[in-house]
Parts: structure tokens; C-alpha cells; sequence
């Protein structure tokens, strides 16, 4: 890894990069000795010159179809083509790991599909990123249209070098309308978590379905169904504090919300440990299950379904505790130094902070804009209230489970603690597991 003119990297840069380089693994860094992705343009550029390489998992469906539409819109306002190459499989993990190679070969794409926040970091603290603030973040008043939440998460390190593109809220549950209503149950005056246990305890006596659909094939469901439990018993103060690793400072919350998770798996349909999430949201609309902990994403098969409609057949609060809280997960594009095309592609991300590019994008993708002036009427009703919601919130908290408010080293960690869970439900290790994940290696 000697030091040359095609971007390699010294002994000195390996050592500064390490972090980055541990995320990886050992095949991110035999790429270092390899040539790059891109194409060589005729004037002697990376991608071909007066093109913008944008590297992204949304290869089909919902996702496919919104980002083409992203595309359509930029390539219209500006003479400059998208190069898409899209890397498919692993939940956006094959993207990442492919993304890691290119930045540590200091080969990266103009841009790529990312989540803003704490998983930013390794590139952060590998001085990978630039600082857009002025070049990007100062057109299209965009620091005006963008809350607090998604402008915090896109400068991880105190500076704009992301751009977000669409939110999906976090803290939902969605329910059966016809099920609760016959169980007798209102979820609207659901509290707190610990008050949805006796709820869901209701249902299970008054009709034949279970209280929530959930999975446990996978850890990350119940990561994130933690994560609201702990937001909406214990505050935000408390799941801040945690996202910053003072887990022992607060021992008591964080068990006693793993306690509640706990308590909530007696009620989960029974082959929860057998089918993803999709397979689990299939009983709620069924009407085998009364309510289910989702991301919004989870309203889009809500409305593929015939006679299935809003506020009708299904519905939504806030997850109990949580109400005025916006919590984030969210897609943004971020920009590498080494760009192979930096005035075309500040022009891009300058066009992905646009009201232009949000209102092509989010209606397809079902989710809504990170921008407040988005006009709603392509969105439908229920997308609609959520953007309501959003711009009223008092607080969009990062999501833990989708690394906005972890790093990746951390996530991993904290997922192969929720899949331990998901097997034993044993809090004392589970707590054990969740200090760890914040201590390094």
C-alpha cells in the first residue's frame, strides 16, 4: 500500500483510516491494491466526464421506481447523465461493503445511497467527506425547509457532507380497525408501552387474534421495537443518553424496557421465529393480529391491498409514549473527497434537497420529504398526515436500529444482541450485550 499518484494510501493514511478499514475487513483492504469501479471517460476522468456515478440498492419495486424517477427529474433540469449502478442484496449491506472498498482505494462514486448520522462516522473520522455546507446546503433554502432532526443528521461531525432525500417514521403502531374495535380497545389512549401490554392482553380475550404480529427470525425488528419501547417509557433524554453509550449510567431503563419487550413476546403470533416482516404484516391486514411495530413502510402494503383502506380497515398512532416525536430513518447522499465529478454532482445533491426532486421521489417510495414545503397533494392521505405530523413535531429522534444514532461497528453489535433476545429473552445477558456493543473491540 505505498503511497502513489493514484490515490493510495501510506502507512500513515492506513493507520488514520483503520477504523474505516476495520469496518470492512481484510477484502476492503486488499482493495487498496487493486485498480478501480469506474470508467474511464475520453478526457482521461473518472465516469466518463460530464456524468454522475450514483450507487444505490433500490433495484426494485417501490425503491426502483422512485429513484428513477429522481433521476428523470435531473437529467431534465440539467445536461448531465446519471450513471445508476445499483448494488442489489444483503438489505443495502452488499452496497456498503462495496462503497468501503471504493472509498479506502480512494476510487469512491460521485455519490451513493446512505444513512445519514452516527453511520457516517468511519468516513467522517477517515476525513472522507466534504464539507457542503456552502456548495449544497446553502441553495434551494434548504436550511430553512429541513427541521432540526434530518439537518443534525446529515453534518455527523459538525458540518454538512450528506444530503437527506425522503423519511420513514419509526415510531408507528398500526393496527386492525376491525379488531380493535371489536376487542373493545382504543389505541389512541394507549399512554405508555408499559399501558399496550393490558391492551393487547384485551384483544387476545375479546377476539381470535393474537395481540401483535412481530418476527424474531432476524434481530432487527425487535432492535427497533426496544428502541420505541425505550423512547416512549423512559423520554428522549434517556434514549439519547444510550445512543451515546451510557448504558450503565442507565441500567435500570434500558432492562426494564428489555423487560418489556419480553412481555410483549407472549402475545406475538406464535411462528414469529419462522417469517420476515412482511409475512407478520400479512396478519394485520388478515385480521389474525391487532396491532404491529413498524417503519411506515410497512402502510405501503396497506395499500396494495383491495377494500383495505385507511383509517377504515387500518390505522395508525403514535408508538404509546411517543406522540409530538418524529422518530428518522432515513436515505441520503453524501459527498466523497476525491469526487471523479464534483461540480456535476454538488449540482445533484443541490437537485436532491429540491422541492422538484422530494415530490418526484417520496410518493413512489412511500415515505415523505425531509423538506416542510413539499406540496402533499401527490401523496395521498395517510403519507399526507404524516407530513403533518412531521412538521409539527417537537423532536425527530435518529433511529437506533437504522444507524442514524449508531455507528455500524456499534449496530452490528446491538443486532446480534437482539437476535441473542429474540432466543432466550434473557434481559441480564441482553443488558450485558447491549454495554458491550459500545466498548471497542
Amino acid at each position: 500500500m505505498a503511497n502513489n499518484e493514484n490515490g493510495g494510501m501510506s502507512r500513515r493514511d492506513y493507520a488514520k483510516y483503520a477504523g474505516l478499514a476495520g469496518v470492512v475487513g481484510t477484502t476492503g483492504l486488499a482493495g487498496c491494491l487493486g485498480g478501480g469501479n469506474g470508467d474511464e471517460g475520453k478526457d482521461g476522468s473518472k465516469n466518463g466526464g460530464n456524468k454522475v456515478e450514483v450507487q444505490h440498492w433500490w433495484t426494485g419495486g417501490d425503491g426502483n421506481a422512485a429513484i428513477t424517477a429522481l433521476f428523470e427529474g435531473f437529467e431534465k433540469k440539467h445536461d448531465i447523465t446519471v450513471k445508476s449502478n445499483p448494488v442489489s442484496g444483503g438489505a443495502g449491506q452488499n452496497l456498503k461493503n462495496v462503497i468501503k472498498k471504493r472509498v479506502l482505494n480512494s476510487d469512491p462514486p460521485s455519490t451513493w445511497q446512505a444513512w445519514p448520522g452516527k453511520n457516517l462516522h468511519p468516513y467522517v473520522e477517515a476525513d472522507k467527506l466534504e464539507d457542503i455546507g456552502e456548495s449544497v446546503w446553502s441553495k434551494n433554502d434548504m436550511k430553512n425547509a429541513y427541521l432540526k432532526g434530518p439537518k443534525e443528521a446529515a453534518k455527523p461531525n459538525g458540518k454538512f457532507v450528506t444530503v437527506p432525500l425522503n423519511i420513514h417514521r419509526l415510531n408507528n403502531l398500526f393496527y386492525n380497525v376491525e379488531v380493535v374495535e371489536k376487542a373493545g380497545v382504543d389505541p389512541s389512549s394507549i399512554s405508555k408501552p408499559s399501558d399496550l401490554v393490558d391492551a393487547m392482553k384485551t384483544v387476545e380475550n375479546n377476539t381470535n387474534a393474537v395481540g401483535m404480529a412481530h418476527q424474531t427470525k432476524s434481530g432487527w425488528s425487535t432492535l427497533q421495537l426496544w428502541a420505541q419501547v425505550l423512547l416512549g417509557e423512559h423520554g428522549e433524554q434517556t434514549y439519547a443518553a444510550f445512543t451515546d453509550g451510557k448504558v450503565k449510567q442507565n441500567k435500570q431503563a434500558v432492562k426494564q424496557s428489555l423487560s418489556l419487550v419480553k412481555e410483549y413476546h407472549k402475545h406475538f403470533n406464535g411462528d414469529a421465529g419462522s417469517i420476515d416482516w412482511q409475512q407478520a404484516n400479512k396478519k394485520l391486514i388478515n385480521g389474525k393480529a391487532a396491532f404491529i411495530h413498524q417503519g411506515d413502510w410497512a402502510a405501503g402494503m396497506y395499500r396494495a391491498q383491495d377494500s383495505f383502506e385507511f383509517e377504515k380497515q387500518w390505522n395508525m398512532v403514535p408508538f404509546p409514549g411517543t406522540k409530538g416525536k418524529y422518530s428518522l430513518v432515513m436515505d441520503s447522499f453524501p459527498f466523497p473527497k476525491n469526487n471523479p465529478t464534483k461540480e456535476e454532482t454538488k449540482k445533484f445533491l443541490q437537485y436532491v434537497g429540491s422541492v422538484d426532486a422530494q415530490e418526484r421521489f417520496n410518493p413512489k417510495k412511500g415515505s415523505i420529504p425531509p423538506r416542510t414545503d413539499v406540496p402533499k397533494d401527490k401523496f395521498g392521505p395517510f403519507l399526507s398526515r404524516q407530513m403533518d405530523q412531521f412538521k409539527s413535531s417537537k423532536s425527530q429522534p435518529p433511529s437506533i436500529a437504522h444507524g442514524l444514532a449508531t455507528t455500524p461497528e456499534t449496530l452490528t453489535k446491538l443486532d446480534d444482541a437482539a437476535t441473542s433476545f429474540n432466543s432466550s429473552w434473557n434481559v441480564d445477558k441482553t443488558y450485558n450485550k447491549f454495554v458491550s456493543a459500545f466498548e471497542p473491540n
